[in-house]
Protein backbone atom coordinates (compact mmCIF):
# COMPACT_ATOMS: atom_id res chain seq x y z
CA UNK A 1 0.00 0.00 0.00
CA UNK A 2 2.86 2.37 0.53
CA UNK A 3 4.36 2.16 -2.77
CA UNK A 4 0.84 2.96 -4.71
CA UNK A 5 0.91 6.23 -1.66
CA UNK A 6 4.26 7.26 -2.91
CA UNK A 7 3.54 6.35 -6.92
CA UNK A 8 0.36 8.58 -6.66
CA UNK A 9 2.17 11.03 -4.37
CA UNK A 10 4.88 11.07 -7.03
CA UNK A 11 2.71 11.11 -10.12
CA UNK A 12 0.54 14.74 -8.42
CA UNK A 13 4.30 16.21 -7.62
CA UNK A 14 4.81 15.96 -10.94
CA UNK A 15 1.62 17.14 -12.39
CA UNK A 16 1.81 19.53 -10.35
CA UNK A 17 5.79 20.72 -11.33
CA UNK A 18 4.30 20.80 -14.49
CA UNK A 19 1.42 23.08 -14.47
CA UNK A 20 3.85 25.14 -12.51
CA UNK A 21 6.31 25.29 -14.93
CA UNK A 22 3.77 25.82 -18.09
CA UNK A 23 2.03 28.52 -16.33
CA UNK A 24 5.33 30.10 -15.14
CA UNK A 25 5.64 32.41 -18.54
CA UNK A 26 1.79 33.95 -17.55
CA UNK A 27 2.82 34.87 -14.29
CA UNK A 28 5.85 37.14 -15.52
CA UNK A 29 3.03 39.73 -16.69
CA UNK A 30 5.75 41.05 -18.90
CA UNK A 31 5.17 44.96 -20.03
CA UNK A 32 5.50 44.96 -23.87
CA UNK A 33 5.51 47.93 -26.22
CA UNK A 34 3.47 47.17 -29.83
CA UNK A 35 6.52 47.33 -32.09
CA UNK A 36 4.61 46.53 -35.57
CA UNK A 37 7.23 47.39 -38.61
CA UNK A 38 4.54 46.89 -41.53
CA UNK A 39 3.21 50.40 -40.16
CA UNK A 40 -0.53 49.02 -39.68
CA UNK A 41 -2.00 48.51 -36.48
CA UNK A 42 -1.14 45.31 -34.89
CA UNK A 43 -3.73 42.48 -35.49
CA UNK A 44 -5.08 40.54 -32.47
CA UNK A 45 -6.10 37.11 -32.65
CA UNK A 46 -8.95 34.72 -31.41
CA UNK A 47 -7.52 30.91 -31.08
CA UNK A 48 -8.44 30.42 -34.13
CA UNK A 49 -6.30 33.21 -35.91
CA UNK A 50 -9.57 35.19 -36.37
CA UNK A 51 -8.79 38.81 -36.84
CA UNK A 52 -10.93 40.38 -33.53
CA UNK A 53 -8.89 43.36 -33.09
CA UNK A 54 -6.11 45.70 -34.01
CA UNK A 55 -3.56 47.59 -31.68
CA UNK A 56 -1.72 50.92 -32.48
CA UNK A 57 2.27 51.12 -32.66
CA UNK A 58 3.46 52.75 -29.35
CA UNK A 59 0.42 51.33 -27.36
CA UNK A 60 1.47 49.10 -24.35
CA UNK A 61 0.35 45.44 -23.42
CA UNK A 62 1.13 42.94 -21.01
CA UNK A 63 1.95 39.27 -21.52
CA UNK A 64 -0.62 36.55 -20.22
CA UNK A 65 0.65 33.57 -21.55
CA UNK A 66 3.22 32.72 -24.67
CA UNK A 67 2.33 29.68 -27.47
CA UNK A 68 3.26 28.38 -30.78
CA UNK A 69 1.14 27.75 -33.91
CA UNK A 70 1.40 24.60 -35.85
CA UNK A 71 4.38 26.25 -37.95
CA UNK A 72 6.34 26.90 -34.68
CA UNK A 73 5.74 30.80 -35.14
CA UNK A 74 5.64 32.72 -31.65
CA UNK A 75 2.45 34.10 -30.72
CA UNK A 76 1.77 36.30 -27.11
CA UNK A 77 -1.99 36.71 -25.51
CA UNK A 78 -2.27 40.28 -24.37
CA UNK A 79 -3.98 42.27 -22.22
CA UNK A 80 -4.57 46.37 -21.23
CA UNK A 81 -2.75 47.31 -18.04
CA UNK A 82 -6.14 47.46 -16.78
CA UNK A 83 -5.96 43.58 -17.24
CA UNK A 84 -8.61 43.51 -20.20
CA UNK A 85 -7.84 40.64 -22.40
CA UNK A 86 -7.18 41.61 -25.92
CA UNK A 87 -5.97 38.11 -27.65
CA UNK A 88 -3.19 36.66 -29.80
CA UNK A 89 -0.36 39.15 -31.38
CA UNK A 90 2.67 37.80 -33.36
CA UNK A 91 5.48 37.63 -30.61
CA UNK A 92 7.63 39.62 -33.00
CA UNK A 93 5.95 42.71 -33.40
CA UNK A 94 6.09 43.53 -29.68
CA UNK A 95 9.03 44.70 -27.73
CA UNK A 96 9.29 43.61 -24.08
CA UNK A 97 11.08 45.14 -21.37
Amino acid sequence: MSSKCSLTAGLTLGALAAVAAWAAPALAGDRCKVTDPTGTPLNIRDQKKNVVGTIENGRIVYIQRYGEDSDGKPWAYVSTQGGKRLGWVYREFISCY
